[in-house]
């Protein structure tokens, strides 16, 4: 049973150098000479100090921040952080996983090259549940990243460390990737926004580029809408897929009137709950009264997605185990997880569908693709139920119930990942009635992250996101 400590609410807004800034807000105080980026480097390390020991959302912490290395870039001076799945010069990548002893790395990944560009100053690396598998940023023998909401509660995963310092105030802007989820699932969980770019948005790491269906995206996750917009802009000045529409600088609402389809329960039979039902139904009526077109919407996917999904999944797995000295020497794949565990072993069962999985699930796009006909958007649950507390799909949990447990919850995210198109969370206007934030998920058609930040910007200007440091 939680403790009373542990269900308590958790921020570091104070009167200092970041005040209750976005990034973009901090960005400009910046510039304009109001507050000094040391300053506001060394105020956001007072703020983590002053919360990580009751969230334990920091992986590891950088010791002399350096300033961003684009003085000019949208988020000059910024403090911020990046998972701990992504290399950063100098620091170890421990992907979550106590299965090795992580090594300082030799050269920045490429998506952190893409960020820096942008000027953030990185104050270090958050927590990840092991190799990101988990929508819960839970361990076996280590404290989990807690909820700044109610603390007892997950922040979600597999980007839950950097939610949680997010929403907390810490930091106002934070890296977090999508495997599943993983961006849209803690933005829901701690009250933000979460864009899961079109896969090819942003630079490619090696280790999606080497799987069969790349899954994975990084992005970003934040307080504001015009947060997320400005990353996406300073990552494309950076660099621009000319496979893909350019986006630009998406700066508010527009006045298009869009027809919005909707649906409440999952495409594999899931049925939300009811504080879910009743936040995506508000922001339907809400999204009328502003003028759109919202009407009910079937997506056909194949009815065995949900067990392709997880066969994949469960490939994943099995590849770390197999090639696990690459993340070290040490590597002892039996000291994985019992999620990470469970799932490679559920595919040595089943690997010979392998074939047949990835051509399923590549044909989910026609799915994806006729579910639009005539839609500018679909509007559903980003979570099938609210955020459970914690333990409730910690790994700890046997496989055979926690595996149950995930998919009765992470019921509407993958489908993106797989047909590779945006998404992006946003809170409810509603919480449940622990006062949790509950949120409502967007998908949109391949390269088309405008039309999403529009809606965004739409709902956030006609009802301002709930604060934490308002409870």
């Amino acid at each position: 049973m939680a403790t009373f400590e542990e269900q308590s609410t958790v921020h570091a807004f104070r009167d200092d150098a970041l005040g209750e800034h976005d990034a973009v807000g901090l960005a400009e105080a910046i510039r304009r000479r109001e507050v000094g980026a040391a300053e506001v480097a060394r105020d956001a390390a007072a703020r983590v100090r002053a919360v990580e020991a009751r969230l334990n959302a920091v992986q590891v912490h950088v010791d002399a921040p350096a300033d961003g290395s684009k003085a000019d870039g949208a988020f000059a001076g910024v403090p911020t952080f990046v998972k701990d799945n992504v290399d950063y010069l100098g620091l170890p990548t421990g992907h979550g996983s106590a299965a090795f002893a992580p090594r300082a790395v030799r050269r920045h990944a490429p998506f952190t090259r893409q960020f820096l560009n942008s000027g953030v100053t990185v104050l270090g690396k958050t927590r990840l549940p092991e190799f990101g598998f988990s929508p819960t940023t839970e361990y076996e023998n280590a404290e989990p990243v807690r909820n700044p909401w109610h603390t007892g509660h997950s922040a979600g995963g597999s980007s839950g460390g950097s939610a949680a310092l997010v929403a907390a105030g810490a930091v106002p802007i934070a890296h977090a990737n999508d495997g599943g989820g993983s961006i849209r699932i803690p933005a829901a969980c701690c009250g933000l926004v979460g864009l899961k770019p079109t896969r090819g948005r942003l630079v490619a790491n090696a280790q999606s580029r080497q799987l069969p269906i790349d899954i994975v995206t990084d992005g970003v996750v934040s307080r504001s809408v015009r947060d997320s917009a400005a990353f996406l802009a300073a990552a494309e000045r950076y660099w621009r897929n000319p496979k893909l529409p350019p986006l630009g600088l998406v700066e508010g609402p527009s006045e298009r009137r869009l027809r919005i389809g909707f649906l409440l329960d999952s495409p594999n039979g899931v049925r939300s709950d009811a504080a879910t039902r009743a936040a995506v139904t508000e922001t339907a009526t809400r999204l009328e009264r502003l003028g759109h077109t919202v009407q009910p919407v079937e997506l056909a996917i194949d009815p065995r997605f949900t067990e392709d999904f997880l066969t994949y999944w469960g490939l994943l797995s099995f590849l770390i185990g197999v090639t696990g000295r690459t993340f070290g020497a040490d590597f002892d794949r039996r000291r994985m997880d019992g999620l990470s565990r469970g799932l490679r072993e559920a595919y040595v069962q089943s690997w010979r569908r392998t074939p047949a999985v990835l051509r399923r699930l590549r044909r989910t796009r026609e799915a994806y693709a006729a579910a639009f006909r005539g839609l500018d958007l679909v509007l559903t649950p980003v979570l099938a139920h609210t955020t459970p507390p914690l333990g409730h799909l910690a790994p700890t949990v046997p496989y055979p119930t926690l595996i149950e447990r995930i998919l009765a919850y992470v019921a509407f995210t993958p489908v993106n990942n797989v047909v590779g198109t945006p998404s992006v969370s946003v809170p409810a206007a509603s919480a449940t009635v622990d006062g949790l934030p509950v949120g409502v998920m967007f998908s949109g058609r391949p390269g088309d992250e405008r039309t999403l930040l529009e809606v965004a910007f739409a709902l956030e200007a006609d009802r301002p996101f709930r604060r934490v440091q308002d409870l």
